[in-house]
């Protein structure tokens, strides 16, 4: 019987907590668009005892994507997808997370749809930046939902001069991010699949430092001492909610966002109202 596959596309601090949770019995495939970096955890897992296949990765264009799904339904039964890259409001300018955060969700969503195995699951790493978008009418909803991924930043919503700042198109992404997951649970379970997205909160990675020390960093240490938790997030807790997610006590959960933040969306709530 062939070993399963579990991929994570995007290899940073809460990838390779979720790489290191769901993978002692998978082949795993890592990718992630920085090769050095991509090299250096390849090398770590392997060391580990992880049975690793690395392979350089671009998610805002198709074809490197498509390539990562050909790859990874060669090398077995794709069991597993877990998408965690993305660009932070202080890493990028607008155009930039809009085609990492938004398209490069689309894009892994549609074609991970093709190949992911009949009992296999798929997480999205969105944000609860998320959860702090105003929405949207109803049609541009389906328009941000089920617009081909090629077509998506084409669309006038997401053009980039709509957007006041990176923070904004942020928001946005991650708001789209859980309607496209909500969408693409038809395909996925079409082919016995399952697909639902996380959103953390403030979690203690690079790139959480980088925001908590950004001119943002105030207002989200405001949201932790509001929060139920008092703290920061750690990898390990985005992990375990990826492994419950994945596994089969999640048997009966597909299309959803799975809000793991300590309380901080709560507490900003419950503040303002």
């Amino acid at each position: 019987m062939a070993q399963h596959v579990a991929v994570v596309i995007g290899v940073g601090g809460m990838g390779q907590a979720i790489a290191r949770r769901i993978s002692p019995s998978a082949h795993l495939l890592v990718a992630d668009h920085d090769q050095e970096t991509l090299d250096a955890v390849a090398g770590q897992l392997t060391g580990e005892g992880h049975r690793v296949t690395a392979q350089r990765v671009d998610v805002s264009s198709r074809k490197p994507v498509a390539a990562l799904a050909e790859q990874a339904d060669s090398l077995g039964p794709v069991l597993s997808v877990v998408h965690t890259a993305g660009l932070s409001p202080v890493q990028a300018p607008v155009p930039a997370v809009l085609a990492v955060d938004l398209l490069g969700v689309a894009l892994v969503l549609e074609e991970f749809g093709e190949v992911v195995a009949p009992g296999g699951a798929g997480i999205v790493i969105a944000s609860m930046a998320g959860h702090f978008h105003p929405g949207l009418p109803r049609e541009q909803q389906q328009q941000l939902a089920t617009t081909p991924a090629d077509q998506l930043l084409s669309l006038p919503i997401c053009e980039a001069s709509a957007f006041a700042d990176s923070g904004t198109a942020y928001a946005f992404a991650k708001y789209a991010n859980r309607l496209r997951v909500q969408a693409a649970s038809t395909a996925w379970g079409a082919r016995g699949a399952r697909i639902n997205s996380i959103s953390p909160g403030v979690i203690a990675t690079p790139m959480g430092r980088a925001e908590l020390d950004s001119e943002h960093g105030a207002g989200m240490r405001a949201m932790i001492d509001a929060s139920n938790a008092k703290r920061a997030g750690t990898p390990a807790d985005i992990a375990a909610a990826a492994e419950f997610l994945l596994g089969p006590a999640a048997s009966f959960i597909s299309g959803t966002d799975l809000l793991v933040d300590g309380g901080a969306v709560a507490g900003v709530t419950v503040r303002a109202s």
